[in-house]
């Protein structure tokens, strides 16, 4: 059976922006609420959506987050041009981070986003160019 989606939806998001962090991951939690999903799934997809609109706000220089929901998925994929990671390895462990001391001092770079990206992730892809961005594909199974 092929999945109908309920809702897709792109959101522009402008690398350094930080008075609008947490905007878009706000909206899609929003969004999946008004459709009624599980709380259980609404929050790891919070989780997922703000680590990954942080680093690329964070990083990134411009780029954009494709949500697709349908029934049985949630599926986001966000793509942004920017610096890229050089040891993807590396960035996936706990703690690692390339925070600037300003980054730190807003309160980011505690080396998490990723790692927690995954965690709350069924399915985790992720590749990045050097010099050209970072490519991450995130999907939920919604087990009803």
């Amino acid at each position: 059976m092929i999945d109908k989606d309920l809702f897709k939806k792109r959101f522009i998001i402008k690398g350094g922006d930080y008075t609008a962090a947490g905007e878009v991951s706000v909206e899609i939690k929003n969004i999946l609420k008004d459709i009624g999903f599980d709380p259980v799934v609404i929050r790891r997809l919070a989780i997922a959506s703000y680590e990954a609109e942080m680093n690329l706000i964070m990083y990134g220089v411009e780029g954009e987050l494709q949500l697709t929901v349908n029934p049985d998925t949630i599926h986001l994929v966000i793509a942004d041009t920017g610096p890229g990671i050089e040891d993807i390895d590396r960035a996936m462990q706990e703690g690692y981070s390339t925070a600037t001391d300003e980054m730190r001092e807003m309160g980011f770079g505690a080396g998490m986003g990723l790692p927690n990206i995954r965690k709350n992730s069924d399915e985790f892809k992720i590749t990045s160019d050097i010099d050209k961005g970072t490519r991450l594909e995130i999907t939920i199974h919604c087990h009803s």
